[in-house]
């Protein structure tokens, strides 16, 4: 069953009422197709109405919706003979990034990413997709082994930011998030980002500067997080969507900047009403990417890559 957010609260009376009719209609003999019909083309109407004009905000809850797909349902969709490879072989395993070899369809691959998890016990479990230190460290070692046996990288990126507990500052956090970044710039090989939910500062950086980086429709990627930037400028959180549309932190924004390459487009009402058909667009947006950076070669790439993001806020 889906959770409605608070602004499709009048979809979410719409569907409840089309519920009570079905039930209606199961237990007795009178027929109200027809009203069930008329019922179920207005909510879809309106739940497109309601999706054409999302604010950035709206947008926000949709990118932290938490029916969302995360990483390991896309591993279950998109990718398949998965070998998971933990540990920064330094300190220990960090849950929140989960990465290894793959295949993403006739092409071997190494996918890395950020899982939130889905209930009390796997959020936790997963740090809420908040890396630490070790969690980094993990990235580049695997970033490493992409390159030396000629895979392409493939990260889906879903964090709030980085870990901020006094243990991760304490293992050196800043620089496990800088030498990532410099591992992502360093690659020989292809490497296309995908922002599938939230993009929060440099935690997401840190697997995002690639060659390519996608966005999903209703994903977000900021420096910080809406209610932050409102707690700093107006010192409050409660300016949250104020923020949200200052910081420009939509696809379709970020495109327009030269940020992002690609919006990959999401079913009506978001990614969580059809986790399957968007794990099909993900999948066809990113393996016609890696197909164009294939026919180039690994020294042309590295220095698009560098060109790519010293050009993004140049005027």
């Amino acid at each position: 069953m889906i959770s409605f957010l608070e602004f499709e609260k009048p979809i979410a009376e719409l569907e409840a009422r089309i519920a009570e009719l079905r039930a209606t209609a199961e237990n007795g003999d009178i027929d109200i197709t027809s009203e069930i019909g008329r019922l179920e083309k207005k909510s879809a109407a309106l739940l497109e109405t309601t999706y054409a004009k999302l604010t950035p905000w709206q947008k926000t809850q949709v990118a932290r919706h938490p029916q969302r797909p995360h990483f390991v349902d896309y591993l279950r969709m998109i990718f398949t003979d998965f070998i998971p490879l933990g540990g920064d072989r330094n300190f220990g395993e960090d849950a929140a990034i989960i990465g290894g070899f793959a295949k993403l369809g006739e092409r071997r691959v190494v996918v890395i990413g950020h899982e939130k998890g889905h209930d009390t016990a796997t959020r936790i479990k997963h740090n809420f997709g908040m890396a630490k230190p070790e969690g980094y460290r993990k990235a580049i070692r695997l970033m490493e082994l992409a390159d030396k046996f000629g895979l392409p990288v493939v990260s889906l990126v879903d964090t709030m930011g980085a870990f901020p507990g006094i243990e991760a500052e304490e293992r050196g956090q800043a620089e496990a998030i800088a030498r990532s970044i410099e591992a992502c710039l360093a690659l020989k090989v292809p490497m296309v980002a995908a922002i599938v939910g939230e993009g929060g500062s440099g935690g997401a950086v840190a697997l995002a500067a690639s060659d390519r980086v996608l966005m999903l429709e209703h994903s977000i990627y900021s420096v910080i997080s809406p209610e932050g930037a409102s707690s700093i400028l107006w010192r409050t959180p409660e300016k949250a969507a104020d923020a949200a549309e200052a910081m420009k932190v939509t696809a379709q924004d970020l495109q327009n900047l030269n940020v992002i390459e690609r919006i990959v487009p999401e079913p009506m009402g978001g990614a969580h009403r059809d986790p399957e058909a968007t794990a099909r667009a993900l999948a066809e947006a990113i393996e016609a990417e890696l197909a164009v950076l294939a026919k180039s070669s690994g020294e042309a790439r590295m220095e698009a890559r560098e060109q790519r993001f010293l050009a993004i806020g140049r005027l």
